[in-house]
């Protein structure tokens, strides 16, 4: 485990914290224990990485790794890039072992690992997004705790009043789903998430609209099947939900079960939250 000692004595206290996913990275800038601002790049070479290690500012590393200036405003990254003459700490979490050996070239890293994490009960392959994510919205809105992950892979998982982990699934995400049928069929077409806020004909008269409403009202049953099992184990137990295709999820929900819908927190920093709150202790 690393010492706590690295990550203090900083200017203003500026820290940043990645987490690398199975298709973006995703960013925050925090100035102590207040998150400053957060956002997602695509996954970077490893030569400019490596060529990102040899900056001296701040300023330097954001101009590559922000998607664009007005990803966290002009005014903030002014604020803070004026103020920090030398790369931050990064904390980083990671599922992909081949990002996370790019980037522990950067100095002054700190890899997160599981034995950090002091949900008690988790398994060895337990992914540490997973683990990071529950542990910061238990400690932020109380256990028992069920995260929902919406993203490239749908998960859940959960933990109990007493901070132990009572387990989870993982399934396809929406985007995976669609895209295994146009990808492993011989005649089905290849269907995109629909970006609409309004749910699909359930009987449909077209493939693609059939498509659009096998996947999309199976994915929501299962969710409210899950939630619902959920409460019975855990009838105060709180939930909330994550990733890249939350509000799809949200407004779908909303519209087919709005009683569960508003019982819902939704927070996309959840890993964020978690990986401050081990810098904090640790």
């Amino acid at each position: 485990m690393s010492e706590p000692h690295r990550y203090e004595g900083l200017t203003e206290n500026i820290w940043l914290a990645l987490e690398i996913g199975n298709s973006r990275l995703h960013w925050a800038l925090f100035r102590g224990e207040t998150l400053d601002c957060a956002w997602d790049s695509d996954y970077l070479p490893k030569s400019l990485v490596y060529q990102l290690t040899q900056s001296q500012t701040l300023d330097d590393l954001l101009i590559v790794i922000l998607p664009t200036q007005d990803a966290i405003g002009e005014q903030t990254k002014t604020n803070i890039s004026t103020s920090v003459s030398s790369l931050p700490p990064l904390l980083l979490a990671s599922v992909v072992p081949n990002q996370t050996a790019i980037w522990r070239t950067y100095p002054n890293v700190r890899v997160l690992t599981l034995d950090e994490i002091p949900l008690q009960g988790m398994y060895p392959t337990f992914g540490i997004d997973r683990a990071l994510a529950l542990w910061g919205a238990g400690k932020t809105w109380g256990f028992p705790m069920l995260v929902i992950d919406a993203g490239t892979t749908l998960t859940f998982t959960a933990a109990d009043a007493n901070q132990c982990l009572v387990g989870g699934a993982i399934l396809p995400g929406l985007g995976l789903q669609f895209a295994t049928l146009g990808k492993q069929t011989g005649q089905l077409p290849l269907v995109e998430i629909p970006n609409f806020a309004f749910l699909p004909s359930r009987f449909a008269l077209k493939t693609t609209e059939a498509i659009q409403s096998g996947v999309i009202y199976t994915f929501i049953a299962g969710i409210k099947d899950f939630i619902q099992a959920w409460w019975k184990l855990f009838p105060n137990g709180q939930i909330t939900v994550k990733g890249g295709d939350r509000n799809l999820l949200i407004n779908y929900l909303q519209a087919l079960y709005p009683d569960i819908a508003a019982h819902l927190i939704v927070e996309t920093n959840l890993i964020f939250w978690g990986m401050r709150e081990i810098l904090m202790v640790n």
